[in-house]
């Protein structure tokens, strides 16, 4: 690396290792812990690439990037920032930052990543960001620190200000619909129409008419002109509107002189993939709708933000005319230690159910082992969680012969379900080690190499960070 990278961060030790790093990277490193100074040398022409806390005892960062932006436009600055919320994110975004990365972050991610602003740093000419960031105390869209959830984070960063089309895919429940609304209210069509539907909510034999309207009736696209279209639950679609759907996304028309100005974004809980190779779904559609993926983690995965989504839901609880109450330490230990089926909306259904039930102003371990124990999905835990890895397998298959009736599934069924157990199988693993591929390796009893092939080929997005499991 070749270039000047200004440092700001109020935090001494890590400027230390940063400037090491880059220094030993061979770029040139100047420090400073605050805004002003930062801002001086920015203004004074200093620094190829600037590396920046957001906040500073003497300020917030995120505040002066868009006059940075427009003083500098082709200086890339990377923002890190301890405040690991979708709202950082963002703002970032919206401020015109080259890149987001939480803290605490992997040193050789961060040095790739000033590396590639190095090289842009010449020659690119970013767009211009909006004059003034949103305030910090906007309801936050997404609730979440954990580093499961900083990973969408920064895949909806990058999107906001794009119109690619997005599908998002995750258990019912992990809020699928929250991502779709947050990367339409954030981005350049937020004074249009967001329309959502739901394809498991509508007959087959209706969801041509919902989205492209009939006569006189107007569909969800002409609805969501200028806009953002959620189509939930896409996995659902019948062949016939698929077709349909395709057709107006190659030709951007829906109708006689009806113009597709929409932004579609997609989502479902199901595998398209396997859908496609089962013949459920088509493969061009597939490909057209998953132009940028994002995985929501089931709450299991993300239990650490448990208090923070807890507190959340109290807050809304009161907003809307229930009592006011807080939890106990002890009943967010309680809830930590569950699996979560039901997700975020479980976790949501059952804070709004304590908050009627508790008779005193704190909510308590008892009250929650209680309510827990009374819920479904309490009953039928244990017996899901006795079977045999083998007999879910043959369940599945033969489900899965059945679906086709006297036709047989299509060729490569044991690539197929191979590849169905692989993933969680190395999923799972890679959180176990907190993303030490190398431990995960070892763990599973395979060479490195054919790890990271496999993580390339199953799409599996790792990131370091505390033990899920």
């Amino acid at each position: 690396m070749d270039g000047t990278v200004i440092v700001a961060d109020d935090d001494r030790s890590l400027r230390t290792v940063l400037s090491q790093a880059l220094t030993r990277a061979g770029c040139r490193v100047r420090t400073t812990g605050t805004v002003s100074t930062l801002f001086r040398w920015v203004e004074e022409g200093e620094g190829d690439v600037v590396v920046s806390d957001v906040m500073m005892p003497d300020g917030d960062a995120l505040e002066i990037l868009p006059t940075i932006r427009k003083k500098r436009p082709d200086l890339p600055v990377i923002v890190m920032s301890a405040q690991n919320t979708v709202m950082t994110a963002i703002r970032a975004s919206e401020a015109g930052a080259f890149d987001y990365v939480p803290k605490p972050f992997d040193l050789s991610a961060l040095l790739a990543l000033v590396n590639k602003a190095l090289q842009q740093s010449r020659g690119a000419q970013r767009r211009a960001a909006p004059e003034a960031p949103p305030p910090a105390e906007e309801r936050l869209p997404l609730i979440g620190r954990s580093a499961a959830m900083q990973e969408v984070y920064r895949i909806m960063a990058r999107l906001m200000n794009t119109d690619l089309g997005v599908m998002i895919t995750g258990a019912s429940g992990t809020g699928k619909e929250l991502v779709a609304r947050a990367l339409h209210d954030f981005g350049p069509r937020r004074a249009a129409p967001f329309m959502a539907m739901n394809m498991a909510a509508i007959p087959a034999i209706e969801v041509e008419t919902e989205l492209f309207g009939r006569g006189a009736m107007q569909g969800r696209f002409a609805e969501a002109d200028g806009g953002t279209l959620f189509l939930d639950e896409v996995g659902d679609m019948p062949p016939e509107a698929q077709t349909r759907l395709l057709r107006v996304l190659q030709e951007s028309e829906f109708g006689a002189k009806a113009r597709a100005d929409v932004r579609l974004i997609a989502a479902t809980h199901q595998d398209l993939r396997n859908l496609v190779n089962e013949g459920r779904f088509r493969e061009d559609l597939f490909y057209r709708l998953n132009v940028v993926p994002i995985r929501l983690p089931r709450l299991a995965e993300r239990l650490e933000d448990i208090p923070d989504l807890v507190r959340h839901f109290l807050v809304q609880a009161q907003a809307q005319g229930l009592p006011r109450k807080t939890i106990a330490t002890e009943a967010l230990d309680v809830l930590k230690r569950q699996p979560w089926p039901g997700n975020v909306r479980e976790l949501e259904n059952l804070v709004q159910r304590l908050t009627i039930l508790a008779p005193e102003d704190a909510i308590s371990a008892s009250l929650v082992s209680t309510e827990l124990s009374a819920r479904p999905s309490a009953t039928t835990e244990q017996p899901a969680q006795s079977h045999r890895l083998g007999a879910a397998v043959e369940a599945h298959l033969k489900r899965y012969f059945a679906i086709h009736g006297d036709d047989l599934p299509p060729d490569g069924l044991y690539e197929r379900i191979l590849h169905e157990v692989e993933l969680p199988l190395i999923a799972l693993t890679l959180q176990a080690t907190r993303g030490n591929q190398l431990r995960a390796a070892k763990l599973l009893g395979i060479n490195r190499n054919t790890l990271r092939s496999k993580i390339a080929g199953l799409d599996i997005q790792v990131s370091r960070g505390k033990r899920l499991m």
